[in-house]
């Protein structure tokens, strides 16, 4: 009896020794932690609870009071909080990043009621947010009687099961958001495709089945009626071999539309009109700055992915060259690949172009996150070599000083507003100056019998001078090599 409790006192012994070095060894990682490195990855310094704990993020809140608001939104989608997981960076730039998806989900529709975010070196495997941190999620779901979360990430099959089986409601992820506000904004044939194909390339592997979905048909033998051997497929993958079907079918449809276009784009080429690409960060004002330069009369929305079909205009510098402009689709952090993928045909007028208008919204928290965002597109479709001009757009309405940080880091750059039209001839001019002039300059006495010789002139060159003689017209201009070679009959010899 004696040995027994005496072994029972060393092992009780052991475990507090061994307690009292984890719990030694937990102080001295937590005084080993720098106070710069603190400060810069966490912000104010928390306990080791706290720091780890649901932090709210505070007027995220799009809860309607205006009648006027409540009558032109009378479908009430989602009640929904969201969710983000904080790994790298500063509070602030968790904070702008949930604050996009507070946007993202009023663009679709939603009521955001509340919004949180973890710190955590990376998201959990199973939950996102950990299981502890899920229970308290439901009860934030409960208190504030949501019905759909959306985490700011994109969530795996596993996840966002394992997730829904703990909060109880609707889980979603930033992926899922973005499709749906495309859904519903796409209008031309081409746009609702390109949407389509995104979408069934995202529910391809988060399909899920029960009961009956899991039950296998009959199997084919080779000669029909009785001949059922083999287990057959189930219902789920059925559902799984017909989604491929379409998406090969959505893929040649869109496939068949992108020849169409490259037509276009080859006619604008064969008659050597240079085009000039609008890029850059949803609701930067793009399709603002369009109208402002062209009078397209394109929608403009205080709201993401308010138009998502490119188009086209026809524009002309000061000096009288004709050029295109091409409104593309905008761009958004962690763009869901399955959409650079749909919509790359689109995109690859920014890689076609001579000239990218990059538009970056200078009223923005964080307008240098937005330039590099975009870039990551722009080198993702390889438009890496087009020459690029940075367009700091709502110059009337940003912060003096971050639109002088803007024009000294950005060497090839200018302030404008699309609104009160502050900067855009100064835009026009720069525009005319980047833009690919013709190689050759020619002067040409042309006959006025072949005055369309002259016509070319004036749309696929640059004229210096124009006079009309008894012989016809003198022409000095820029004109490329094929125009060139036209109009060298009608050199005079006294030029050659």
């Amino acid at each position: 009896m004696t040995s027994s409790s005496s072994s029972q006192d060393t092992q009780r012994a052991a475990h507090s020794y061994a307690d009292g070095l984890r719990a030694d060894a937990l102080m001295e990682e937590d005084v080993a932690w720098s106070h710069t490195v603190d400060e810069e990855r966490d912000g104010d310094q928390f306990d080791r609870s706290e720091r780890a704990a649901l932090r709210r993020v505070v007027g995220l809140s799009t809860e309607l009071e205006d009648v006027t608001e409540v009558e032109y939104r009378q479908l009430r989608l989602e009640r929904v909080v969201l969710v983000g997981v904080w790994t790298t960076g500063t509070a602030r730039d968790a904070e702008n990043s949930l604050a996009e998806l507070a946007a993202l989900a009023e663009t679709a529709g939603a009521y955001v009621l509340d919004g949180v975010v973890q710190r955590r070196d990376k998201p959990d495997a199973a939950t996102f947010i950990g299981s502890g941190k899920a229970q308290e999620l439901r009860d934030i779901v409960l208190e504030s009687g949501a019905d759909t979360v959306i985490c700011d990430g994109e969530l795996s099959p596993g996840q966002l099961i394992a997730l829904e089986d703990v909060v109880k409601v609707k889980v979603i992820d930033r992926t899922a958001l973005i499709l749906d506000i495309f859904a519903q904004h796409a209008k031309s044939r081409e746009g609702k495709a390109q949407v389509a194909l995104a979408q069934m390339q995202y529910m391809l592997p988060r399909l899920r089945g029960w009961g009956q979905s899991l039950s296998r048909q009959m199997g084919g033998g080779k000669g029909g009626g009785l001949a059922t051997r083999g287990p057959g497929e189930t219902k789920i993958e059925t559902d799984r071999r017909r989604i491929r079907e379409k998406m090969a079918k959505m893929r040649r449809e869109i496939a068949e539309m992108k020849t169409g276009r490259e037509i276009k784009r080859q006619e604008r080429k064969r008659h050597k009109v240079p085009s000039v690409a609008i890029a850059g960060y949803t609701n930067a004002g793009k399709s603002s700055l369009l109208n402002r330069l062209t009078g397209a009369g394109v929608l403009v929305e205080n709201a993401l992915f308010a138009t998502l079909d490119p188009t086209v205009r026809r524009a002309e510098t000061p000096s009288g060259r004709l050029y295109t402009l091409v409104d593309t689709v905008g761009f958004v952090r962690h763009l869901p690949h399955h959409l650079v993928e749909a919509f790359r045909s689109t995109m690859e007028e920014v890689g076609e172009s001579d000239l990218i208008i990059h538009v970056v919204d200078g009223s923005h928290p964080a307008p240098e996150e937005q330039l590099a965002a975009v870039r990551e597109v722009i080198r993702d479709v390889g438009a890496t070599a087009v020459p690029e001009i940075v367009v700091i757009n709502k110059a009337d309405a940003a912060d003096p000083l971050t639109l002088q940080r803007l024009l000294r880091i950005e060497k090839r750059s200018i302030a404008v507003s699309a609104r009160t039209g502050q900067g855009i001839a100064e835009l026009l001019a720069l525009i005319d100056e980047e833009l690919p002039r013709p190689s050759v300059e020619i002067e040409a006495l042309v006959p006025y019998t072949h005055g369309k010789l002259v016509a070319r002139a004036h749309t696929e060159g640059e004229v210096v001078s124009e006079e009309h003689l008894a012989e016809g017209t003198l022409l000095k201009a820029r004109v490329n090599e094929e125009l060139a070679a036209d109009l060298a009959p009608y050199i005079p010899a006294q030029a050659l």
